[in-house]
C-alpha cells in the first residue's frame, strides 16, 4: 500500500457482514472522487459467500477489492477470557494494527460496521492531529465511568466507532502493548470491553472531532437537554456544536440506545432509519427480513412506561445510567 492511499479499516464477524455492507456502499457511493480508498476488513469466521457478496460491491463501484485479514483473537493472544460487553470478541481485532500495516502507512481510518457515510471523508482524513495518536468523538458518559478504567474524572472518554489513527504515534507509544497489559491487569474484565480499554490507554492522546463525523443515536433520540440530564456527560459538546454538526453530516453512527432498536432490527425509530434502509437496498441483503428484537419482560415494561410517562422514566433511567451502572460495573469487575 502506498502512503497516499486512504486506508479504511472495518472489523466484523459473519453476523455483522450485512450491516457492514451498508456502510461500505455508503462509503464508496459518497466518495466517488477518491479512487485511492483501500479497505481492509478484519474478519472473524466470515463465510466465503458473504466475502464474495462484499467483493461484488467493490466491483459494482469499480474499486479495488478489499483486503481480507483473519482477525487476531485476543483471547488466544492473552490465553484468557476477555469481557466483550456488547458485540463479539471480534471487536478487539482493531487493536492489532501493527502487523497489518507496514511503516509506509502513516494514517488509518477505523469505522464501525454500523456507520453510514453520507458525505466525503476527505476533511476528516486531512485533520491535523496536533501530535495526538487518534482523533475521535467525545462520548457522553458521566464522571463515574472514568474511575473504572483508571481515568481522572475530567479525562476524555471517546466513542471508538470512528477513529482516525496516526500509525507512527500508535507504534511509538506502543499502544498495543499497553492495551494488552491493561487487560491483563484487569483480568480480562474491562468496562465497555474494547472501547473501555482504548479509552484507558488513549484518553490523553485523543483529539476531539466534530460530531458531524460520528453523529450518534443519542443526538437524535433525545433533545440536548434530555441527553444532558440522562447522561450527565463531562466536558461535552455544546448544543450549538451538535446543531451545527447535524446541519453538515458526514458520518451517522447508529449506536445502541435503550429506547430504540438498531435500523436492521424491527421497531427502530431512529430519525435516519429510512436513509439507512435506502442504502441497505443497494446491497445483496436488501430484501432480507429485519431482525426480530426479543426484549425481556422488564425492558418491555420500562418501554411501556416511557411511552406513558417519558419525563419520569427518563429521570429514573438517568439514575441508573449515571450512578448505578458504573457502580455495578465497578463491583462486578472487581469481584471477577
Amino acid at each position: 500500500m502506498e502512503q497516499n492511499n486512504i486506508n479504511v479499516v472495518y472489523a466484523a464477524d459473519d453476523n455483522f457482514i450485512p450491516v457492514m455492507g451498508v456502510s461500505i456502499v455508503s462509503l464508496l457511493k459518497n466518495n466517488r472522487d477518491m479512487s485511492n480508498i483501500n479497505v481492509t476488513i478484519l474478519a472473524t469466521n466470515v463465510s466465503e459467500l458473504n466475502k464474495q457478496k462484499v467483493n461484488d460491491l467493490f466491483n459494482k463501484y469499480d474499486r479495488s477489492l478489499p483486503r481480507w485479514i483473519d482477525a487476531t483473537n485476543i483471547e488466544d493472544t492473552l490465553g484468557q477470557k476477555v469481557n466483550q460487553d456488547r458485540g463479539s470478541v471480534s471487536q478487539y481485532a482493531r487493536i492489532f494494527l501493527n502487523d497489518i500495516f507496514g511503516e509506509e502507512v502513516d494514517r488509518v481510518l477505523y469505522l464501525d460496521c454500523d456507520t453510514l457515510i453520507v458525505d466525503s471523508i476527505r476533511n476528516l482524513w486531512d485533520i491535523d492531529l496536533q501530535g495526538n495518536t487518534i482523533a475521535a468523538l467525545k462520548d457522553s458518559f458521566s464522571k463515574y465511568y472514568r474511575k473504572n478504567i483508571s481515568l481522572d474524572q475530567n479525562d476524555i472518554m471517546f466513542n471508538s466507532g470512528v477513529m482516525l489513527i496516526d500509525m507512527d504515534k500508535w507504534r511509538q507509544n506502543k499502544v498495543e502493548e499497553k492495551v494488552l497489559n491493561f487487560i491483563k491487569e484487569k483480568n480480562g474484565n474491562v468496562q465497555q470491553g474494547d472501547q473501555g480499554v482504548l479509552n484507558a490507554v488513549l484518553s490523553k492522546q485523543t483529539l476531539p472531532i466534530s460530531p458531524s463525523y460520528n453523529f450518534a443515536t443519542v443526538f437524535t433520540d433525545l433533545s440536548y437537554d434530555q441527553m444532558v440530564k440522562y447522561r450527565k456527560p463531562v466536558n461535552f459538546y455544546s448544543e450549538d456544536e451538535i446543531i451545527e454538526a447535524q446541519q453538515d453530516l458526514h458520518i451517522i453512527h447508529y449506536t445502541s440506545h435503550f429506547f430504540s432498536p438498531r435500523p436492521w432490527q424491527e421497531g427502530c425509530t431512529n430519525k435516519y432509519l429510512n436513509l439507512w434502509l435506502d442504502y441497505r437496498k443497494m446491497t445483496p441483503w436488501g430484501n432480507e427480513k429485519l431482525d426480530t428484537v426479543n426484549n425481556s419482560f422488564k425492558k418491555k415494561k420500562i418501554l411501556d412506561m416511557y411511552k406513558k410517562m417519558p419525563k419520569m422514566t427518563l429521570f429514573l433511567a438517568s439514575i441508573f445510567q449515571v450512578y448505578l451502572r458504573p457502580f455495578k460495573n465497578r463491583v462486578t469487575y472487581k469481584r471477577n
